[in-house]
């Protein structure tokens, strides 16, 4: 089985879009018993808060189904845990390579390298656009997802 954590910063925006998209795909392409995917944040500013809004109301309108997920802090057992801790952007890359421990530093990324692109996922929580958040967010999934299943 693949383990996929995503992450950003709280754990309410893009890292959870990030994780019911790669759900959704993972699920078309009939492969959900051989995944399992989650989401984190580096901060601990929105433990136990929902899905943001946004996310949910960008989400429901492309059709892909957001669930009940609760903000969680990435802790040290999901570097051991994870095959894939796959970040939004260069600071979470930065947060992320602190906390880690060394043995398991390689495991981490960024979301849109997979798909050869250097910039960031966008944080719609200060940009407002959740549109563009999805579109880097289902480029990069759809990415990542080739390079673990080619078909």
């Amino acid at each position: 089985m693949t383990k996929i954590l995503f992450v950003c910063h709280g754990n309410i925006c893009r890292s959870t879009m990030a994780e019911y998209v790669m759900k959704y795909l993972v699920k078309e392409a009939g492969l959900e018993d051989s995944f399992f995917i989650d989401s984190a944040g580096t901060s601990r500013e929105e433990i136990g808060n929902g899905v943001y809004y946004g996310t949910v109301a960008k989400l429901r309108s492309v059709g892909i189904p957001v669930g009940n997920h609760r903000a969680r802090q990435i802790t040290q057992a999901d570097f051991k845990n994870f095959d894939y801790i796959v970040a939004m952007d260069r600071a979470n890359v930065r947060n992320l390579q602190a906390v880690a421990p060394v043995a398991y530093r390689d495991k981490i990324s960024k979301l849109l390298s997979y798909a050869g692109i250097a910039d960031d996922i966008a944080d719609p929580w200060y940009t407002g656009n959740f549109d563009e958040t999805y579109e880097d967010v289902m480029t990069g999934c759809k990415a990542l997802l080739k390079k673990i299943r080619p078909f």
